[in-house]
């Protein structure tokens, strides 16, 4: 497995790469101008020198290649540098930095990915944690009144959109109830238990509802395995030989029934991290969606760039994980 990991490690680089260059084109053709924001008494020659100072006055391949530069090489330098306290190479190296707020473009990702992995992060296994438990006992009881209740409610969590749900809880448990904060405060630090117990209630409500959505798809995608496992000849073979009902179901169809659904669970960590963005503003959570939705508006193209690389990098990096987890899960499957 080692071997197999570090090839799909190595073939991962060219495809990075590629996924770099053609995520560089799309936002280059893209009708967006950096200094459309600014007021229009500008004069025009002032804006062109805006422009080339931001380097648009290079051609196309010299600014891709200047973005790799600093992305790849100039940036991890830097990560080392502060981690460890070295000196490689020029201090004064040119780093890659925002349009709109001129900070380093990995500093502003930094300062908002806690933010984002508190609540998309928090979301996502807790919806896992109840959809799995959901798919095995609707599987189990299919077609019972537990199986209707769970197929009703992952019907309304996948269908209904997660702004409505979160203005819908808004309106009952922050305007009508009081209950919880309508905004996240991301400024709040813990310092005792009573910000603790504020920093809990203002996450309740948006991690709710990511955890709906994502609880409702894969408690259905884990029902569907279960369903197709619990006919198979092997199950009736395990009850033929005497083994409990709960060690069949738990530990012989559960192994099996997972295979597909990890790849669901693996390939939906980046959708979330996009998929938080509406949430995001929903609740006003200054994460990374935020982040990304002032970049597309500011033009900010380092900025989006950089961040559309990172959710292309967590895609392959999550479809090697799923990859691996099938060998831990079925010993039939050997990566030579």
């Amino acid at each position: 497995m080692l071997n197999y990991t570090i090839r799909r490690l190595i073939f991962a680089v060219p495809v990075l790469v590629l996924i770099s260059f053609v995520i560089f084109v799309l936002i280059d053709f893209a009708p967006n101008d950096p200094t459309g924001n600014l007021p229009l008494t500008i004069p025009p020659e002032v804006r062109e020198k805006i422009r080339i100072g931001l380097g648009l006055g290079e051609p196309a391949h010299i600014r891709y290649l200047l973005w790799c530069k600093q992305f790849f090489i100039n940036e991890p330098l830097n990560v080392v540098e502060q981690l460890t306290g070295w000196s490689l190479g020029d201090p004064d190296r040119l780093r890659l930095r925002s349009w709109s707020t001129h900070s380093p473009v990995v500093e502003l990702i930094a300062e908002r990915l806690p933010q984002t992995l508190w609540v998309v992060g928090l979301s996502y296994i807790l919806g896992i944690c109840i959809a799995i438990p959901i798919g095995v006992m609707s599987a189990y009881r299919q077609y019972g009144w537990f199986d209707q209740i769970g197929t009703f409610v992952a019907m309304v969590g996948f269908s209904v959109p997660t702004f409505f749900t979160g203005v819908l809880m808004i309106v009952i448990f922050s305007v009508q109830l009081g209950w919880f904060p309508s905004i996240y405060d991301t400024t709040h630090q813990v310092t005792g238990w009573s910000s603790f117990v504020f920093q809990i209630k203002q996450m309740i409500m948006p991690v709710c509802v990511l955890a709906l959505y994502n609880a409702a798809q894969i408690s259905r995608y884990m029902r569907a395995s279960m369903v197709d496992n619990l006919s198979q000849d092997y199950v009736r073979t395990a009850r033929a030989k005497g083994l409990s009902e709960r060690r069949v179901v738990l530990v012989h169809v559960l192994r099996n029934a997972l295979i597909p659904v990890v790849t669901v669970i693996a390939m939906g960590v980046p959708q979330v991290f996009g998929g938080a963005i509406i949430t995001e503003q929903v609740f006003r959570v200054n994460g990374l969606g935020q982040l990304l939705i002032s970049g597309i508006q500011s033009a900010d193209m380092p900025l989006v760039q950089t961040l559309t690389f990172l959710f292309a990098v967590l895609i392959v990096l999550f479809n090697l994980i799923a990859d691996l987890l099938y060998g831990l899960l079925d010993p039939r499957i050997r990566y030579e």
